[in-house]
């Protein structure tokens, strides 16, 4: 692979800026330049920026979603005997003890950077096109994933370095913050908007896959909705508006709520009314991470990992029962179900969905047992875990059976293990960044939440506040990678839980790694790093 050369003073090392992708970049793919140059295949371009986003720590449960995931209220990743200990980095993330070299912070800083860097390249107006594809939508494309990766970039450290690709070649990237930044970034999708295609709820799921007009004004209404975060202002009610104006946008394209019943089936590789945007990223770390290593797919093909678990206080949030979660006990659609033990399932071969916890069992009922190194207790997941870190041997049945587990994204589905299919965007997103933005507005948007509940096989509530409106964010957006957005814009990130102590204010964003600040002198590390 050829390497753009003389891209001075990037914040990111050009080795990175292809890496994470399957694709191959041929030598034709890029214009050898001595400046700052456009390319000369845009479609392998933007190719080449999906592939970025959909592998490593973008893609996978590193970085990205274990910075938004693993910090919260949702995610615990216990040191479990030998397993998961990975020098102290899972339980940095969620005690918030983590510092600038932080493997994840810095690998998602560099792969959103790349993502920034590479779509500038084929926004340049040099940049041209040798293969087939429309250049404008094409563009478009880039415009969406370079508004994406700022957004990120924004709301994990709230300065977004930027080229210009009109400013001189000796120059480096400006650092881009608050109301700046955020002009940038709806810029960007204000053009994508007129550009990409729309592609409708009843269209090919194959259409998905790449930005659309919905996709973008979904990006559009989540930065409005966090605009007063980046600005550390109250929320305004324009911008408020602007979220239910893009919402209404994608509705009108007919995005719409599952129907009841449908709940996990949005995350098979089907098409479904909610899904909006999905990413060709591999889902086995979604489901694997979770899994006990008894717990196998139809093919034998290996176990979990027996790493993440969820919180106590999380999981019984949620309608049921709260020492078991067996199907048929009352519980709403979105808790999911551990099979019920008296049943052969075929489906689900003794995997359930959603919220595991309890006995579990294999597929013709047989309860299982934790390995055999650990004395082959009975494979109980409990309802918390009650120590994060493995000390003596006596902790391995302890550790081994710890913690709830979450399961969007099951083993057993269509494409197995091998699936490349996880949603970014989807409606019951839009619906609730509606409502949360008319009850910031003032409305009473109770009628508008129990709607929901009632699909998803809830009771309705009496009343909705900001307690609530969080609450049901959470039962119905977990490990979807919003959860750490939504707990600081509510006030609650800070907060104690489940071995972590109440934090200071500096840790609602991340430090920028130090070999960056060293390198561009318009990134200022963030206060208290």
């Amino acid at each position: 692979m050829k390497k753009i050369v003389n891209l001075l003073y990037l914040t990111i090392p050009a080795t990175l800026l292809f890496s994470c992708t399957d694709l191959e970049i041929e030598p034709t793919d890029s214009l050898i330049t001595d400046g700052f140059a456009g390319v000369a295949n845009i479609q392998g371009e933007v190719e080449n920026i999906s592939n970025i986003i959909a592998g490593g720590d973008l893609g996978n449960a590193d970085g990205l979603y274990a910075l938004n995931e693993v910090s919260t209220d949702e995610y615990i990743v216990p040191t479990r005997g030998s397993d998961w200990g990975d020098n102290g980095r899972w339980l940095s993330i969620h005690r918030h003890t983590w510092n600038a070299e932080l493997q994840d912070i810095r690998n998602s800083w560099q792969r959103l950077n790349s993502v920034t860097i590479n779509a500038t390249r084929i926004i340049n107006p040099q940049s041209v096109n040798t293969s087939e594809g429309d250049v404008t939508q094409l563009k478009a494309e880039a415009r969406f994933y370079r508004a994406w990766a700022m957004s990120w970039i924004l709301d994990m450290w709230r300065q977004v370095p930027y080229r210009d690709v009109n400013a001189p070649n000796s120059s480096i990237p400006v650092a881009l913050k608050g109301q700046v930044a955020i002009d940038s970034i709806v810029a960007d999708l204000n053009i994508a908007i007129q550009d990409l295609p729309e592609v409708t709820a009843g269209d090919a799921i194959g259409l998905k896959s790449s930005p659309t007009k919905a996709a973008a004004q979904h990006l559009l209404a989540k930065v409005y909705l966090n605009k007063h975060v980046y600005l550390g202002t109250s929320p305004d009610n324009a911008d408020m508006q602007a979220v239910i104006d893009a919402v209404d946008e994608i509705e009108a394209d007919g995005y719409q709520l599952a129907a009841s019943g449908d709940f996990f089936d949005i995350f098979r590789p089907s098409n479904d009314v909610e899904t909006i945007w999905w990413s060709p990223a591999e889902t086995q770390s979604r489901f694997w991470n979770t899994l006990h290593y008894s717990l196998n797919t139809p093919d034998q093909q290996g176990g979990g990992w027996n790493g993440f678990a969820t919180l106590s206080e999380f999981y019984q949030s949620f309608e049921g029962d709260p020492d078991t979660n067996y199907a048929g006990d009352g519980q709403e659609e979105r808790r999911g179900f551990v099979p019920d033990p008296t049943t052969v399932n075929d489906q689900n071969l003794g995997i359930g969905y959603g919220f595991l916890i309890g006995q579990q069992y294999d597929e013709d009922g047989t309860p299982l047992n934790a390995r055999a190194n650990v004395g082959s207790v009975p494979l109980v997941f409990t309802k918390e875990v009650e120590k994060a870190e493995y000390t003596s041997p006596a902790d391995n049945a302890l550790l081994e059976t710890a913690g709830t587990r979450l399961l969007k994204y099951h083993p057993n589905e269509e494409g197995g293990i091998t699936r490349r299919h996880t949603v970014r965007y989807r409606y019951a997103d839009d619906y609730l960044m509606k409502a949360e933005a008319m009850f910031r507005m003032g409305t009473d948007v109770t009628d508008i939440i129990n709607n929901l509940r009632s699909i998803r096989g809830a009771s309705d509530l009496a009343s909705v506040g900001e307690a609530e409106l969080l609450a049901e964010r959470g039962r119905e957006m977990y490990a979807e990678v919003a959860r750490r957005q939504d707990l600081i814009r509510f006030g609650q990130f800070l907060r104690a839980w489940n071995l972590k102590e109440a934090g200071d204010e500096h840790l609602k964003i991340f430090p920028i790694p130090i070999a960056d600040v060293l390198a561009n002198p318009n990134l200022e590390q963030n206060p208290g790093y």
